[in-house]
């Protein structure tokens, strides 16, 4: 079993394409990962997420949810989190850390996956917040980091 850990941004910018998102995902499951862990945050993390459910009707991949909260999509429009629990229904397990928000949870979450996994697929695009943390983490951990 090889798996991999998705981190990036929540706004996704001009330069994000999801045919390369989803060549990159196809390449990590050619290179074995069979298992991917999400952290469902808004932006990168739901298109992964989403990209691997769509992958799962024709590959044979698993599809963790990492959520830092049980009420992480409190915050979200309807319209965010319709796709939210779209999204969590088409998961093959659930990990939540702690019932509810509580300040680190985020970063404990991205700690989390990225103990778990062998690689780090990440959407990086500036030098700060949780994704660049994430990145950071899993370089000293010795961990491959595969950026899009």
């Amino acid at each position: 079993m090889k798996v991999c850990a998705v981190t990036g941004h929540r706004v996704l910018g001009k330069n994000f394409s999801a045919q390369k998102l989803e060549e990159a995902l196809l390449s990590l499951i050619g290179e074995g990962a069979d298992t991917f862990l999400c952290g469902m945050a808004l932006g990168f993390d739901l298109a992964c997420g989403e990209l691997i459910a769509k992958i799962k009707g024709t590959i044979p991949v698993k599809l963790v949810a990492c959520i830092p909260c049980a009420d992480q999509s409190g915050g979200y429009s309807a319209k965010q989190r319709a796709r939210y629990d779209a999204l969590l229904a088409a998961c093959d397990e659930r990990v939540v850390l702690h019932e509810h928000y509580e300040n680190g949870c985020m970063f404990e979450r991205n700690r989390y996956m990225v103990d778990r996994c062998d690689v780090l697929l990440a959407y990086l695009a500036s030098e700060r917040g949780g994704t660049y943390y994430t990145v950071n983490y899993a370089k000293k951990k010795g961990k491959r980091v595969l950026f899009l």
